[in-house]
């Protein structure tokens, strides 16, 4: 009797900024030199992530987009948050979604740079990934709530579903030259969320621990793990 093996991976991929549109690409590059010279540094390129999960038969895109740059009705979109201020984000031209989305595709996916990296082929960090993206928090794009000194973005999506996932975040990098700003924001978001869980005494459950946190620096808490509805609906 022949058994079957199911492939299980998380591949990360490197997109330049603005890849497929100009004038993203062109502004990305104006702040990128104005940054530098303000740090006295060289200007390097600008980079965004997305990440390509497989478990066991099944294949996802983790990635965080606006919410109106895709044509395609079911995205599997598990949240979203506001763009440049919290009262931007009532209009939909300032929000962005996070996607978990099934046989989902990465936008400009052929300009990617050194891509994919595979950051693990373990079927329970895939499978953890996987649960942890419906608890990400809504923070702004674009600011710095956190104090972490950098700004939250898709980056800092990607950092962050990497670190709670147990992966060793000292050997992930962009490709030479290269810059992913809002990536220290999730991995100062992740550590200080473990922080404040190896705080909780007693049987009381991590959560309510990081959405005190969050409290604490007035911003929206975690959300709730999706429902077995939810789950189903996109195929988990």
């Amino acid at each position: 009797m022949s058994v079957h093996v199911y492939e299980s991976s998380i591949d990360l991929y490197w997109l330049p900024l603005g890849a497929g549109g100009r004038s993203v690409r062109w502004n990305g590059r104006l702040l990128e030199a104005v940054t530098a010279r303000r740090d006295h540094r060289a200007t390097e390129d600008l980079y965004h992530s997305a990440l390509e999960v497989r478990e066991r038969d099944r294949r996802f895109v983790i990635e965080m987009a606006p919410v109106w740059d895709d044509g395609a009705t079911d995205r599997g979109v598990v949240s979203e948050g506001p763009v440049g201020a919290r009262w931007l984000g009532r209009s939909r031209l300032f929000r962005y979604e996070i996607r978990r989305w099934r046989d989902g595709r990465i936008a400009d996916v052929a300009e990617a740079v050194a891509s994919p990296q595979r950051m693990s082929d373990n079927t329970q960090q895939a499978a953890d990934l996987l649960e942890v993206v419906t608890s990400v928090p809504s923070l702004t794009w674009g600011r710095d709530e956190l104090g972490a000194g950098d700004m939250w973005n898709s980056n800092s999506l990607t950092s962050w579903l990497l670190a709670r996932t147990g992966h060793d975040m000292t050997m992930i990098n962009p490709p030479p030259h290269g810059r992913a700003p809002g990536w220290h924001a999730g991995l100062a978001l992740a550590s200080r969320q473990d922080g404040c869980r190896r705080h909780v005494r007693g049987n009381r459950a991590e959560r309510p621990a990081e959405d005190l946190y969050l409290r604490r620096l007035g911003l929206r808490t975690l959300q709730s793990p999706a429902s077995p509805e939810d789950r189903q609906a996109h195929g988990l």
